[in-house]
């Protein structure tokens, strides 16, 4: 399952640089498929969702830090443990039961972003 960041989150900004898959962005600020991944143009993701991973998402906060839950892999295929998680003071890094992801799926969905050459 990806990793949500709670509204106990102090906007501390600790996390956003751990992320491998550049999925943690600031309050308010819009973000892309593309943004730290392989993607460009128009791509199916791994869960069958059409996108175009250039495209401007709309901030999924105004608040506070949040994760893209669709380029969240927990850190698998990067890291033992959710880097995010690991770094956050306030422990507001938590599981999102909202997207439920197997191990599998969360490597699936790493090596669609992160390509080996």
């Amino acid at each position: 399952m990806a990793i949500i960041i709670t509204d106990e989150c102090i906007n501390c900004g600790a996390c956003e640089p751990e992320c491998p898959n550049t999925a943690i962005y600031e309050a308010a600020d819009d973000w892309r498929y593309s943004d730290g991944t392989s993607l460009s143009g128009d791509v199916v993701l791994p869960n069958g969702k059409a996108i175009n991973a250039d495209e401007v998402q709309e901030p999924i906060s105004d608040e506070y830090y949040y994760i893209a839950p669709d380029k969240c892999t927990e850190c698998k295929g990067f890291h033992d443990e959710p880097q995010c998680a690991a770094v956050c003071p306030v422990d507001c890094c938590v599981p999102d039961d909202e997207h439920k992801e197997t191990e599998d799926e969360l490597l699936a969905k790493q090596r669609f972003m992160h390509p080996e050459d």
